[in-house]
């Protein structure tokens, strides 16, 4: 299934999310199935040997058609080729399904869940049945005359099970590790537990992406670099492994190397948030290192501000390049700052309505610090640090209103209480 908010062909959204955990989920558990979500789709869609394994030896399968993804076309076509039944699908009521797959007896849904006791109550059943007869629900099985199947039903799912269980232990050691401190100590036995994966082509998806990040998280961005440079080459070439490593160039002060692969993939894939949002941050460090030459600055300022606008503009949801762009327009005595201020606030605001995480409380903390509204900001404080996840955000926004307490500062502004709020974040660190 497809992961996260996703549009259909007529521009309606769906929470795949939503329909996981509330409809998919319990009802395997239900019929006494435990559930195994894969997350290659995150990375892009990209499967390997890891991912065949698993639609090959898993003894059922769930597969949701809604949105006609065709990553999740592509698995199901593998499943219904090598199994003849065990594979339900279930789409959401109001999707047109693509012709050749019209005729599958896929269970319906209603995307808001509004009778999901019902629903989870069918999708059940489905799989007990599938449990205790083997009814064919494959349409090549269905449809070819005399087509046998491979011995897969002989193949030992044990090295499917243990693959999955070692995953599950991989992923709670990485989780403690992020845990440790200090820094450098974590950083040593996340090394230790990348050697011990060994060949990485063999490697889930997942796993590999886990413990990137999990580099990030104790800002080892040396080490970051040197692992995306041993990933499967589907996975190393992904858009999110590779702002990731724009970001960890950057970290790592290799800022012209950043750009370059930042810069790439615009030109393959075009401007989005994410990628315009790193690209930005580059931009914004050069003008911090040069503050000293005032033209060569203003014109890394301006380069900063512009990149960090088309993020925003490339998708109005993501405050993030938003803020940053408004934060360096203050600084530029940038006229459209108040034109573009509202339209953060509205996107910031609407986005926190389904859940709020770090950025989020950071990004009110810094609109509240630019309106100037001081009783606010110290309210907003105290959800910034209990939202801090990793070492690099209470660093990144710290910088970010000390660039704010600067320039006013330099305008002869009192700015006492802006330092105040700084002091607090780096002391989290």
């Amino acid at each position: 299934m497809p992961f996260g908010i996703k549009k259909d062909e007529n521009g309606k959204t769906i929470d795949f999310d939503k329909i996981y955990n509330g409809f998919i989920k319990p009802s395997i558990e239900d019929a006494g199935l435990e559930p195994i979500r894969a997350d290659e789709e995150q990375m892009g869609g990209i499967i390997h040997k890891p991912m065949y394994e698993r639609l090959m030896l898993c003894e059922y399968a769930v597969a949701d058609l809604s949105s006609a993804n065709a990553n999740v076309f592509y698995e199901l076509g593998i499943r219904h080729a090598i199994r003849p039944h065990s594979t339900i699908s279930i789409f959401a009521s109001d999707t047109k399904l693509p012709f050749d797959i019209s005729f599958l007896r896929a269970l319906p849904y209603d995307r808001e869940l509004h009778d999901v006791e019902s629903l989870k109550k069918q999708l059940t059943a489905k799989l007990l049945h599938a449990k205790n007869e083997k009814h064919t629900d494959s349409p090549l099985f269905q449809l070819v005359e005399g087509l046998k199947p491979s011995n897969i039903e002989h193949i030992k799912t044990d090295v499917f099970r243990e693959r999955v269980a070692y995953n599950k232990t991989i992923k709670s050691r990485l989780k403690n590790v992020r845990d440790i401190k200090p820094l450098e100590d974590a950083k040593a036995e996340l090394k230790s537990l990348e050697h011990s994966l060994g060949n990485l082509s063999d490697v889930e998806a997942g796993v590999i992406i886990d413990l990137f990040l999990s580099y990030r998280a104790v800002e080892a961005y040396s080490e970051m670099i040197e692992l995306v440079f041993h990933m499967p080459k589907p996975l190393q070439q992904t858009v999110m492994v590779q702002e990731q490593l724009g970001f960890a160039l950057n970290r790592a002060g290799q800022r012209k190397e950043a750009i370059e692969v930042l810069e790439e993939l615009i030109n393959k894939h075009g401007k989005n948030s994410e990628t315009c949002g790193i690209l930005g941050r580059v931009y914004k460090d050069y003008w911090s290192e040069n503050s000293s030459n005032e033209t060569l600055a203003k014109g890394y300022l301006k380069k900063a501000i512009q990149i960090y606008l088309d993020g925003f503009e490339s998708d109005f949801r993501d405050a993030y390049p938003g803020i940053n762009a408004v934060t360096l327009m203050d600084i530029a005595a940038d006229k459209r700052k108040d034109e573009i201020l509202p339209v953060v606030t509205y996107a910031l605001k609407q986005k926190m309505k389904k859940g709020a995480d770090y950025w989020d409380y950071a990004t009110l903390l810094e609109l509240a610090i630019l309106e100037n509204n001081k009783e606010k900001a110290k309210e907003l404080i105290a959800d910034v640090l209990v939202h801090v996840r990793e070492p690099f955000e209470p660093k990144t926004t710290a910088n970010n209103i000390r660039f704010i307490r600067e320039h006013r500062e330099s305008k002869g502004e009192e700015c006492g209480w802006i330092k105040e709020l700084e002091m607090m974040l780096n002391s989290t660190i």
